[in-house]
């Protein structure tokens, strides 16, 4: 019974930390992401590799390689007062530097859930 009791505590302890990590998160849809871009000043980051940044990237992204030895130096040259907008190629990376960058203190950071993969698919235009 004491064992199922820790347990329970642990499970609690830890949803209850993801919640308050994830409120200060918003992941978006193409399609909200395209309206932030048009309304608001931001920065738009994607974290893929040089590589796959040349090969197509979205208008007036800047690229930190969320695998290079400098990326948490990188981003923390961002202006932390100003809303950052990630992406990558399908969602796990970005959505790992979206935590990066809420521990850093960011205000605002936005994730485009499926990645460039989904803004191509909707037919939202990009950079080659």
């Amino acid at each position: 019974m004491k064992h199922v009791l820790i347990f329970s505590l642990f499970l609690i302890t830890f949803f209850s930390c993801k919640e308050t990590r994830s409120e200060q998160i918003k992941v978006v849809t193409a399609e909200e992401m395209q309206d932030i871009l048009d309304l608001e000043e931001v920065q738009l980051i994607d974290v893929r590799t040089p590589e796959e940044f040349n090969d197509g990237h979205i208008t007036n992204a800047q690229n930190i390689n969320f695998y290079s030895d400098t990326f948490e130096e990188d981003i923390l040259k961002l202006d932390k007062s100003k809303p950052v907008i990630l992406y990558c190629k399908s969602g796990r990376r970005s959505a790992a530097c979206s935590e990066k960058l809420v521990e850093a203190g960011f205000v605002k950071v936005y994730d485009l859930k499926g990645g460039i993969t989904q803004w191509k698919h909707q037919g939202l235009e990009t950079n080659n």
